[in-house]
Parts: C-alpha cells; structure tokens; sequence
C-alpha cells in the first residue's frame, strides 16, 4: 500500500526538506529507542547508513492522486495491465481461491490491489526502504513523526526477519514488495502464507495472502458491493452532501430523499457516502459502501479505491473470457 494510513490532503502540502538540529534529531532517537525497544548503538548504526534523498522528497509532494479523476483512471484502467491481471489470476488460481475461501476476499480484488501497486510484481521499487524513512523520518516535517515511526518498525522487521538495514528496496515512501506493505503493515498483517516459516512479500505466495488478511482485518464484508453509479436531479443538493472524509457518513434514505438514484436497490438504513469525480465527460456521482471503504483503508484515496475497484471488474471479465 502506497500508504494505506496517509490521506490524500497530506499528499499536497506544500514541503521543504529541512535538516533537524542535533538536539532534535536525540529526541527523536530516544523516542523510538523507548517505542520500540532498541539499542542507541542500533539506531545510530541506522543513521549513520541511511542516505537522504532530495528525489523522495520530491515525489511525496507530487502524487498521482493529486490529479482528477479523468486523468487517475487512465494511468491503471489499460488493456494491457487488465490483460496481465487475468494472466496473473490464472497463473496463481489455486492460490487465490484459497485466499478467498479462507479469507473471504475476492481473487479480482486482491489481483487488482497487486496490479495497482507493482504492476503484478514487476515494478517493487528502487529506493532503499532505509533511506525513504530517514528521508521522510528527518527531513520531512509534515509527516515526519508518522515516518519515524515506521524507521522503528523497519528496524524492528529487520532484526525480526534477519535482513541488512540496506537489503530491501521499495517505493519512496518505505512500501515494499508486491503489495507494498509498509513497515508496520507488514508486521501487523502479514501472513507466512506457505508455512514455510519465513515471511517474504516480494514473492506471490505471502504476498497473495497477506493483501486477503489486510482486508479480512479491516472488514472486507464478502458478497456486498462496492459502489454504485448514480444519479442525481439536483446537483446542488448532491454536492452538498460531498465531503472530504473517507466513511460513510450518510444513510441510503437520505441520500435517496436528496434525488439521488441508482439502479440497484438499496435498503433504506444502508450506510453509504456520495462521492463526487472529475470524469472524461463531466462530474460523476457514486454511492460507496462498506468496502469501498476497507479499500481506502489501503490507501486513503478515492480516486485510488475506485481505481481498484474498476479495475477489478475489468480484470474478473477478462479472466472469466479465458476460461
């Protein structure tokens, strides 16, 4: 997950690296030697083999979730990443219907959460995950609290799973492997699939089902929808019931008594949210439910939830014309 804790408003403030003061930088240290339970020896070993990197910076301040709608989709929503999406169901059958029989998460789901992230796999990233944290961690202010905590956790993986501080690699923002987990997902959600004892998410197994435990953890309810097209015969009223927040904070009969339509029938006491997207030809309403919810609980994005969702639709039809 890109950043599955991160809201898209953060994404687009307005940040300049600045190098904290030597006391600053003790406090820190010493906040997470107690967090988490580390040496000094430990820590300054850490800081004294991360890197700072001005591109990272650069990259947490243009997301691609800053951009609308119409110009998000079509960066995921391509033949050939929905071709490679059934090539990768296919490939991983088995293995994916374990996940959703044992988990009770969609295949196309946890497909597409994979296609998103890395491409299936094949795009994992290139920065040393040590040195996207201390960049962030240290440098970054606005969310430099949240990424030092993920230092300590990295940290933590590391002894846990026997790496070099400097093996792995990842995205800018310290994700890694196939489902970019970041560092306290990946010790808080992710499965030794395989039973092999050793947890490795850059490989299909582990990665395939810990994507299924992150969402079995936050509720991924198995048979509901996601989100529903809609429609709306007075826009002001819609737009006032548009807000920021990700949860559902109308009922369906609100919204309903609002003018807003969609061709499934809802219950009336249905938590849901309207969202409203920039698209190719004009604005578009949705009604989200519950899991489109869990799936910004991956990445805390509209645009990036819908993405997901559409192209797991897309990816299930193409993997059914196969068969």
């Amino acid at each position: 997950m890109r950043l599955a804790l991160l809201s898209a408003a953060l994404w687009f403030s307005t940040s300049v690296s600045a190098a904290p003061t030597v006391t600053e930088q003790q406090q820190w240290l010493n906040e997470l030697a107690d967090k988490f339970e580390l040496s000094q020896q430990d820590l300054d070993q850490a800081i004294a083999g991360a890197t700072y990197q001005q591109s990272i910076i650069d990259a947490m301040t243009r997301p691609a979730e800053a951009k609308p709608w119409r110009d998000y989709r079509p960066i995921f929503l391509t033949d050939k990443r929905i071709e490679q999406g059934a090539v990768f169901w296919k490939k991983h059958e088995a293995l994916l219907a374990r996940a959703e029989q044992e988990l009770q998460v969609p295949a196309q789901i946890i497909t597409a959460i994979i296609g998103v992230e890395t491409y299936y796999g094949a795009h994992m990233g290139t920065h040393r995950v040590l040195d996207a944290l201390y960049t962030l961690g240290f440098h970054y202010p606005p969310r430099g609290a949240f990424f030092r905590s993920e230092l300590g956790h990295y940290l933590k993986l590391a002894e846990q799973q026997q790496w070099a501080l400097d093996e792995q690699k990842g995205s800018y923002a310290g994700a890694m492997g196939m489902g970019q987990f970041i560092s306290s997902s990946y010790r808080h959600y992710a499965l030794d699939f395989n039973d092999d004892g050793h947890i490795n998410l850059f490989e299909p197994v582990d990665a395939i089902g810990s994507v299924a435990n992150y969402f079995h953890q936050h509720k991924w309810q198995p048979g509901e929808p996601v989100v529903h097209k809609a429609s709306v015969t007075d826009t002001d009223a819609a737009d006032a019931m548009v807000s920021a927040a990700l949860e559902l904070d109308y009922s369906w009969a609100e919204l309903n008594a609002a003018g807003i339509t969609t061709a499934v029938k809802l219950a009336s006491d249905t938590p849901v949210k309207l969202l409203k997207l920039e698209g190719a030809d004009g604005p578009e309403y949705w009604v989200a439910q519950h899991n489109f919810y869990v799936i910004t609980r991956y990445n805390r994005s509209p645009l990036y939830a819908m993405a997901v969702y559409q192209l797991s639709e897309e990816i299930k039809h193409a993997f059914e014309q196969q068969r």
